[in-house]
C-alpha cells in the first residue's frame, strides 16, 4: 500500500518526562494540535543518552488512530527529522501563526 505523502505536515514537537518517568513526545503549543496529544515517532528520538528532554523536533506528521481508537500524530520512521534550537522552534511557531491568518 502506497503512503500518503500529502496528508503529512510539518509539526514541531518536544519530549517531556510523563508521570511514569518516561520520555515522551507531545506536539508543542501554538499549533494546530493540542499538547496533550500523543506522538509516535522514531525511538531513537527518546534515546536520553542523545537527546534529554526538553529536546525538540521539526518532524513530518499526520493525525490519525489505530482501528478506531484514540487519536495521535504519526511520524514514520524513516523519514528525516531536524533538531530544532530554542530560536528555531519560535521562527517555525511565529511562521505557524502568520500563515493560518
Amino acid at each position: 500500500m502506497a503512503r500518503d505523502s500529502w496528508a503529512y505536515r510539518e509539526v514541531a514537537v518536544e519530549s517531556f518526562i510523563d508521570a511514569r518517568g518516561k520520555l515522551r513526545l507531545r506536539p508543542m503549543a501554538g499549533q494546530a494540535f493540542a499538547p496533550s496529544l500523543p506522538v509516535h515517532a522514531a525511538r531513537a528520538l527518546l534515546d536520553p543518552a542523545r537527546y534529554p528532554a526538553g529536546s525538540r523536533f521539526l518532524l513530518n506528521a499526520k493525525l490519525t488512530d489505530r482501528l478506531g481508537g484514540p487519536q495521535f500524530l504519526y511520524s514514520y520512521h524513516g523519514d528525516p527529522v531536524s533538531v530544532l534550537s530554542a530560536a528555531a522552534a519560535k521562527r517555525f511557531l511565529l511562521a505557524f501563526r502568520r500563515g493560518r491568518i
